[in-house]
């Protein structure tokens, strides 16, 4: 004989696996590609040494680019683009 308990938690764990979002990883090209778009646009103070800081912007601002990056699919909109309209 089954216990109730037993089928309330397998109903429970059911459930909660069927609620979980698709939300994928993202691929480790486009992490690589926005990686390196960051780093051009907000490139280390000191060469060689990312504890220096950046000579543009913040941490702040650069982990803002990259979550930008990321959703766009590894497009981002240069603020110099802007600035040359």
């Amino acid at each position: 004989m089954i216990r109730p308990k037993l089928i309330s938690a397998a109903l429970l764990f059911a459930t909660a696996g069927a609620m979980t979002s698709g939300v994928s990883a993202i691929t480790l090209e486009l992490a690589k590609k926005c990686e390196a778009l960051t780093a051009k646009a907000f490139p280390h103070r000191v060469i060689g040494n990312p504890a220096a800081g950046s000579a543009k912007g913040s941490g702040k601002d650069a982990q803002a680019y990259f979550n930008k990056c990321v959703k766009n699919d590894g497009k981002v909109d240069d603020d110099g683009s802007k600035e040359a309209k």
